[in-house]
């Protein structure tokens, strides 16, 4: 099993291993750990290496030489149109989709003095964040979250913005007050899912792991993304949820909710569409074609930064 080699990575890896085990108490799993481009230039920008595929190409590519059987990733490092060649057999069951701003003293966005220094290494927090609080000082931050902590608690930074399931998954305890709420900061596409990608058609081993709610919930959020291909340029955020329990497997898709964001950098311009529907491809197409119309494809003709 392909992942990369960071503790969170690891113990994504392992989480899985488990699950798999308990399916299949004969059969052997070990992980494979790879190191990729986002993993090799912690000294640049995410946005400024302008690549789609930071955390997965070379994890993709073990998968196409048969180094690997599967391979393990955070939802969100996928990018939202996926290669023919690859198939995601199964999203597991999600954990808290929200992302945190954490402060030695534990308190919030809100209690963060003026020109706080704020560490982050996302568009789509930066920017959501300065139109919350345009006052304070929006600073890159790389590194995996125990070095992020190590940053925050060494007074490098006064806040960071972390993902609460990284958070969770690590035992990092989190204050009540330290949630950013997607009506102040809206997730990513598929943060908090995790997944397990496979050539297309070897996915059966891993078919039972799949959860069908959130399956359906994060392939609105990509289809979303995916219209919008906004690439590096421009923050885009996108939020879905499918209440429980569904009535039946042919109304699966009954009640879906979805929230996408497509922003400015700056933050000085959110677009913000929502809707419901009962096939979640068709409206995350439809939201992003809101989007759109609404002034999101003056905003996706900016350069990459």
């Amino acid at each position: 099993m392909g992942t990369r080699g960071s503790k969170l990575a690891l113990w994504q890896a392992e989480h899985v291993i488990e699950r798999l085990r308990a399916t299949y108490p004969s059969d052997r799993f070990e992980t494979v750990t790879i190191r990729t481009t986002g993993d090799k230039r912690m000294d640049v920008p995410l946005q400024a290496i302008g690549d789609k595929s930071l955390f997965t190409k070379e994890i993709e590519e073990a998968l196409l030489a048969g180094a690997v059987d599967l391979a393990v990733h955070s939802l969100k490092d996928l990018p939202s149109r996926l290669d023919d060649r690859f198939a995601i057999a199964a999203v597991l069951e999600r954990d808290d989709p929200r992302d945190v701003l954490l402060t030695p003293a534990g308190g919030g966005l809100q209690a963060l003095a003026e020109h706080a220094r704020v560490g982050t290494s996302s568009l789509r927090r930066e920017a959501q964040l300065r139109a919350a609080r345009p006052d304070v000082e929006l600073v890159p931050i790389r590194g995996n979250v125990d070095t992020r902590l190590h940053k925050l608690r060494d007074g490098e930074y006064d806040a960071i913005v972390l993902a609460a399931a990284g958070l969770n998954r690590l035992g990092v305890s989190i204050p009540a007050e330290a949630y950013l709420e997607p009506e102040v900061c809206l997730p990513a596409p598929g943060q908090a899912a995790i997944c397990i990608e496979t050539l297309a058609g070897r996915g059966e081993l891993v078919r039972a792991l799949d959860h069908t709610r959130t399956r359906l919930a994060v392939e609105a959020e990509r289809v979303f993304a995916a219209e919008l291909d906004a690439g590096c340029r421009v923050p885009v955020g996108a939020y879905a949820e499918v209440p429980s329990p569904q009535p039946s497997p042919a109304v699966a898709g009954e009640g879906v909710g979805l929230r996408g964001m497509v922003a400015s950098p700056d933050g000085r311009l959110i677009i913000r569409v929502q809707g419901t529907g009962t096939d979640p491809l068709e409206l995350g197409r439809r939201l992003a074609k809101e989007a759109l119309d609404q002034g999101a494809a003056e905003l996706l003709q900016a350069p990459c930064p």
